[in-house]
């Protein structure tokens, strides 16, 4: 991809990309109304489970700059929602599917310990800061640990072994 993308193009990129790849897996998938609380992707199967829900958040740098959060993210652990965390560091894009409740178990954990460090200055860090990322490397988790959500897609699947 060029370096010069319309920044304004990114998200719908990202939101394009995991479109494309859960309607590829069979699944009944469709993009939220825009400004809808919490996701950007609906996923339903055709067996009337209860649907599957998507925020997309997507970074043109890789998982090593992460993906921004807030603190709202620690606190949203909903069991049917997940985030496709979207790369365009190579151009066919990669996606890390994280269920919610592991992305706010990192975000919490990593803004805790970098609370607890000294900031510039050897001065306390502002607990008022509500900025989190996501990426690959963050306190509280072994280096590397995105690795085992890339293409995670069996996460968000319906398992059809399922009580009806």
């Amino acid at each position: 991809m060029s370096s010069k993308i319309d920044k304004t193009l990114i998200g719908p990129a990202g939101e394009s990309l995991v479109l494309a790849r859960l309607l590829s897996r069979g699944h009944l998938a469709s993009a939220a109304p825009r400004g809808t609380r919490k996701i950007d992707i609906v996923v339903n199967d055709f067996d009337n489970n209860n649907p599957k829900l998507v925020q997309v958040k997507t970074t043109m740098k890789g998982s090593s700059s992460g993906w921004p959060m807030s603190d709202k993210h620690e606190t949203i652990a909903d069991e049917n929602l997940f985030y496709c965390l979207v790369s365009f560091e190579n151009p066919m894009g990669s996606v890390y599917v994280i269920p919610a409740k592991v992305v706010a178990d990192a975000v919490r954990t990593d803004h805790a310990i970098w609370l607890e460090q000294p900031g510039k200055d050897g001065k306390p860090h502002s607990v008022s800061n509500n900025f989190r990322q996501i990426k690959s490397v963050m306190n509280g988790k072994n280096s590397g640990w995105l690795d085992e959500y890339l293409e995670n897609w069996e996460s968000i699947d319906f398992d059809p072994n399922q009580e009806r």
